[in-house]
């Protein structure tokens, strides 16, 4: 049986890998093209100096002044939303299973284009698209798809480990913006360290990547592992001391596009355990301005999100990176274990 199961996983295999690294050598040809332009038009991402309710942001500035005034070019998620685009839509063998992802993938660089756009003509304060524009952007975008899910492709319910289906019909819809909304902004939250969403983003497709094949989705399977490929090409160059950043593009790219592949497969209740550090980002920046409002201005944390806290408090950028990477691969092995043991792959 297990001979038979290597068998025929040996050709969905070799067409993944392939895909992984066109995605990566892509992304590598693609860099120095992203390099040239973002340095002569001079794509320096402009820092936001207040926060949510108008206060000026004096820790995060003063943890960052040096980066800041080195100016480290942003929107070089470009390079891999290009790279997974040409791929996925030139040799991607199931493409029917790859349409939703994809269209989620532009979708939130759309967005997220815009926003850096923005970013880059602006002067400081809120620097780029105000909160509840790109909200509303990014929640009408998931429920076309979400539309597109229950509509075109049938699905209506989700798996519940170790409970099972759980049929929510039409409800499916707004279930399904809910969880694009919530995963592209947590990607987004959690960017703000060198390396470090790019990292975290790699570990959760290469984790959702084995359960589709495992499922037997193989074109899901291939899309994650060719997003795996990208980035890959994208850490070469983020890792500390970065030479760009992903900007709003690529962070809202990857959100959008993995709520999506744990809606197809099933996993969407083993999404905040595998996306695990970008769910512990996003309630950290929740739980500091619920503190605020309800504590008279009082702060749990030095400053939001908690990567930050944690430099804040003297550890060095690139070893809250490491420790987070390693937290967020132990809980993506801890998604897989439940996955295969609570019934999401049969």
């Amino acid at each position: 049986m297990v001979e038979e199961l290597i068998h025929n996983m040996s050709e969905p295999l070799l067409k993944m890998f392939l895909l992984a690294v066109g995605a990566f050598v892509l992304a590598m040809i693609l860099t120095p093209i992203y390099t040239f332009f973002a340095y002569k038009y001079k794509f320096w991402k402009v820092q936001k100096t207040v926060t949510l309710d108008g206060k000026k942001l004096e820790v995060f500035s003063k943890l960052h002044e040096k980066k800041i005034s080195r100016h480290v070019p942003t929107m070089a998620g470009l390079v891999f939303v290009i790279a997974i685009s040409v791929i996925t839509l030139a040799f991607n063998w199931e493409r029917p299973q790859t349409w939703l992802p994809l269209a989620a993938l532009i979708m939130g660089a759309g967005i997220g284009l815009i926003d850096d756009i923005m970013n880059l003509r602006s002067h400081g304060g809120v620097a780029g698209l105000r909160a509840p524009v790109k909200f509303a952007l990014i929640t009408l975008g998931g429920l076309v798809l979400g539309w597109f899910f229950y509509s075109k492709l049938g699905f209506s319910s989700t798996h519940i480990p170790f409970v099972g289906e759980w049929d929510m019909g039409v409800w499916i819809i707004p279930m399904f913006a809910f969880v694009v909304v919530a995963t592209g902004n947590a990607v987004n939250i959690t960017d703000g360290l060198d390396g470090l969403a790019g990292g975290l983003a790699t570990f959760a497709f290469g984790i959702f990547g084995v359960i589709a094949l495992l499922q037997g989705n193989f074109g899901i399977a291939a899309f994650c592992f060719t997003i795996l490929g990208a980035l890959l090409a994208y850490l070469w160059f983020n890792i500390f001391p970065a030479r760009f950043f992903m900007g709003d593009v690529g962070s809202f790219a990857l959100g959008s596009s993995l709520a999506v592949v744990a809606m197809l497969t099933g996993t969407l209740f083993l999404l905040p355990i595998i996306g695990l550090i970008f769910v512990v980002d996003t309630g950290s920046v929740i739980i500091q301005q619920l503190s605020k409002k309800l504590r008279n201005g009082k702060k749990i944390w030095l400053t939001s999100p908690i990567h930050h806290h944690f430099e804040a408090v003297g550890w060095p950028e690139a070893k809250v990176t490491m420790r987070f990477w390693l937290l967020g691969a132990v809980a993506g092995v801890v998604g897989l274990i439940l996955a295969l043991a609570g019934g999401n792959i049969r």
